[in-house]
């Protein structure tokens, strides 16, 4: 088995707001992995003392412990319960209702001797490698799938100059356009403090035989490939298993580096946090 992780903050002044995890159980057999992709609150209140870090650290935790030691449930059922057992730390000291609440994306697999299974909720990417060596991303498109009248108003504010008056404006109406669609039908689905949106994630499972290797990113590492257009999946699978998940967040960085006004590679961050967890089981 081989495992390689690496993450690092969009900005080294903020704390990282991603989580990564792998764990494997004392008896040896099998294993799970974790990865977050905490969401970043518009400047203002959230309704939460403790803050985005604290939160993907809380419920990252939970949720790596619940996969690897309760096998009898399913992620979705590790999900839930993670997603409450979080709500319930900050409860009585924070307002859990409130829309920019701490959420974070999800990806988490789990193996055993016979199967992979996996979870993928809104916009990080598990790559599963076959051994026959093509890659299917295993993707939740909703946020890729907005109204037009959403997508078109994104697209305007990533038009406008970075910094400028016009775009700060547009852009706290795409912010509002967006919140109105967050855990909400006909939107996209993120965890917050409803274990009910577990039951909205991406699931489902491989025989391990047929599995040569599992690559998590959070979005701040897929925009090598989805942004940036540097290679394919399969090409970003080589490259984490030829030279490491930091390799990746390097060819990121110098991407990131190379169009620092957004203006070849319209983005929503200039730079953003990158997570990357790769497993061979």
């Amino acid at each position: 088995m081989h495992i390689a992780l690496a993450t690092e903050p969009g900005d080294p002044q903020r704390p990282n707001e991603d989580y990564t995890s792998v764990a494997l159980p004392a008896s040896g057999q099998g294993g799970a992995l974790v990865l977050l992709d905490g969401v970043t609150p518009p400047e203002g209140d959230d309704g939460c003392v403790h803050g985005v870090p604290w939160f993907t650290a809380r419920l990252g935790g939970a949720m790596l412990e619940l996969s690897v030691s309760h096998r009898d449930m399913t992620l979705a059922e590790a999900l839930a319960a993670a997603i409450s057992r979080t709500a319930d730390g900050h409860r009585d000291s924070c307002d859990l209702s409130h829309v920019r609440t701490p959420q974070a994306t999800v990806i988490a697999a789990r193996w055993s001797g016979g199967t992979v299974e996996h979870l993928v909720l809104s916009d990080s990417v598990l790559l599963l490698e076959r051994t026959d060596g093509s890659v299917d991303p295993v993707l939740d498109s909703r946020l890729d799938e907005l109204p037009p009248e959403v997508q078109d108003l994104r697209a305007a504010v990533r038009a406008l100059h970075r910094g400028s008056a016009e775009r700060a404006a547009l852009g706290r109406e795409y912010g509002r356009a967006v919140e109105a669609l967050r855990n909400a039908e006909g939107g996209f689905f993120t965890a917050a403090a409803d274990p009910a949106v577990a039951a909205r994630a991406v699931t489902g499972s491989t025989p391990r035989a047929g599995v040569r290797s599992l690559t998590a990113l959070s979005d701040g590492a897929s925009r090598w490939v989805e942004v940036f257009g540097e290679g394919s999946w399969a090409d970003c699978v080589a490259l984490v298993s030829g030279q490491g998940p930091q390799a990746l967040i390097d060819r990121v960085r110098a991407a990131e580096a190379a169009d620092p006004a957004c203006a070849a590679f319209p983005r929503g961050k200039a730079r953003d946090d990158a997570a990357v967890i790769f497993v061979a089981p």
